[in-house]
């Protein structure tokens, strides 16, 4: 226990020897103070949070400012990069300028020249220039293509160079040229002769002002084309510069298309319709009021030609008419003249070379040797029988002793009715070659129509000999071999 001092001393707060007796804590001030420490200590972080939040935004576009300068110091790179490698696009499109003003002021052939070179050199740099690759995924079909454009620039320009070029004699030649094939080949009218002759004449004036030449067109077309050839001579031997000459190019030129509009414009023949020109030839001339009942007035026109003898009117109507059943008709017509229609050999031979049967016909009715080269072709194999057939009978009227040989080759044929027509036609031939066998056939072929053919043949041919090989067959188990056998005793 203690005295009055000890308490005394406690009081003043003098230290006694005895220890403190704990005091009481109390424990929810305390919790308190923690918590308003806790709160002053978390206070400025809360500030800070607050002071940086907008930083973090900035931050944001700063780096996106950031990556944008990137990409465009990049580009930049790249850019500096490519020109440093050779020309960029719009080095290029400034260069094009460049050549397309001087193309303006281009006045000679060099002038023109030296674009082209500018030009090649120009293609030779797009080349080299490495233009970037469009995304994969830009589908869009109107993207710019700075390589398409250039070189389709560059294509505009060549072309715009070469319709600045010339003209040159070359040109003037060429076009003479030209007006005197027409000339030769056309099929003038006779109003259309005159036309053209005239034009002729008209040039060979006009153009003895740029060059000189005694070209005379003379009385017809045939000294006119040679008159146009004289011409073209003379130009090209004159050696006409483009750029010296030009004023005498330009008037040789204009006088040469005048030429070509002028014979342009002369008649020919397809300018008429078929009646106007069968007209103009005076293929109706031969009818009257007696004969012109029967229709078509082309049908009777041609009969009457035909028995007249004017075989060439005949063969100009078939030309010109186009339909089938009148050229049926007008073949017919000739088939039956025979050889009197020998004029019609050029054109029969032409359509028989179209393996036209009718025309075939009416070549063995003429009995031309020159069509026989022809008709060997039409009977070599085991084609169209029917052709081969009037082939046979076409080669037989006409007699070549070219013939045998193919014509007995057919002989042989799989199709009975070829080898019955190739043994009528070595009787027709008469070649006593053909005996032998014509003879085999008449002794084995499995076919008694061939083999009375044969013995038909035999007797053709004529000599002893045949009607002796012939006329073994007269006792023939056949009829149609021991008829044609029977006729071959006697003699």
């Amino acid at each position: 226990m203690s005295n009055g001092d000890d308490e005394t001393a406690a009081s003043n707060g003098e230290s006694t020897d005895e220890e403190p007796a704990d005091e009481p804590v109390d424990t929810e001030a305390e919790n308190d103070a923690e918590s308003e420490e806790a709160a002053t200590d978390a206070a400025p972080e809360s500030d800070e949070a607050n002071v940086t939040a907008p930083d973090t935004a900035e931050d944001g576009e700063q780096a996106g400012d950031d990556e944008s300068d990137d990409e465009t110091e990049a580009a930049d790179a790249d850019e500096a990069e490519a020109e440093e490698d050779g020309a960029t696009a719009d080095d290029l499109n400034a260069r094009l300028d460049e050549t397309e003003s001087d193309l303006e002021n281009a006045e000679t052939e060099a002038d023109l020249d030296e674009i082209d070179r500018s030009l090649d050199e120009t293609e030779s740099d797009l080349e080299t220039v490495d233009f970037p690759e469009p995304d994969d995924g830009d589908e869009d079909e109107d993207a710019e293509d700075p390589r398409a454009d250039l070189e389709d620039r560059i294509s505009t320009i060549r072309e715009d160079v070469e319709a600045q070029r010339g003209p040159y004699a070359e040109d003037v030649v060429g076009t003479v040229e030209n007006a005197q094939t027409t000339v030769e080949e056309s099929e003038w009218t006779d109003s259309g002769e005159e036309e053209a002759h005239a034009a002729v004449v008209t040039f060979l004036d006009a153009s003895e002002e740029y060059v000189g030449h005694d070209a005379d067109a003379g009385d017809d077309l045939d000294a006119a084309a040679d008159a146009l050839g004289t011409v073209a001579d003379a130009v090209e031997s004159a050696d006409l510069d483009a750029d010296d000459d030009a004023e005498t190019i330009e008037g040789l030129l204009e006088a040469a298309e005048t030429l070509e509009d002028d014979l342009e414009a002369a008649e020919v023949w397809d300018d008429l319709t078929v009646q106007e020109q069968l007209d103009y030839k005076g293929f109706y001339d031969v009818l009257t009021n007696e004969n012109r009942k029967d229709f078509p007035a082309e049908w009777n026109a041609a009969k009457i030609h035909a028995a007249e003898g004017n075989v060439e009117m005949v063969v100009f109507a078939l030309e010109k008419v186009g339909s089938e059943f009148m050229e049926e008709y007008i073949i017919d017509i000739l088939y039956n003249l025979g050889s009197d229609a020998e004029p019609a050999f050029d054109v029969m031979h032409q359509r028989a070379q179209k393996r036209d049967k009718g025309p075939i016909k009416v070549l063995g009715k003429i009995g031309d040797d020159r069509a026989i080269e022809t008709l060997h072709d039409f009977i070599d194999g085991d084609g169209d029988a029917a052709l081969q057939k009037v082939t046979l009978r076409s080669l037989g009227a006409i007699g070549s002793p070219e013939s045998v040989q193919p014509v007995a080759n057919r002989l042989d044929a799989d199709n009975s009715e070829i080898r019955s027509s190739a043994a009528r036609s070595l009787g027709l031939l008469g070649d006593t070659r053909a005996i032998d066998p014509l003879s085999d056939v008449l002794e084995s072929d499995e076919s008694d129509e061939v083999r009375a053919s044969a013995a038909w043949a035999l007797r053709q041919i004529g000599t002893e000999e045949a009607f002796d090989e012939a006329a073994k067959y007269a006792d023939d188990r056949a009829y149609l071999v021991q008829a044609e056998a029977e006729k071959a005793t006697g003699y």
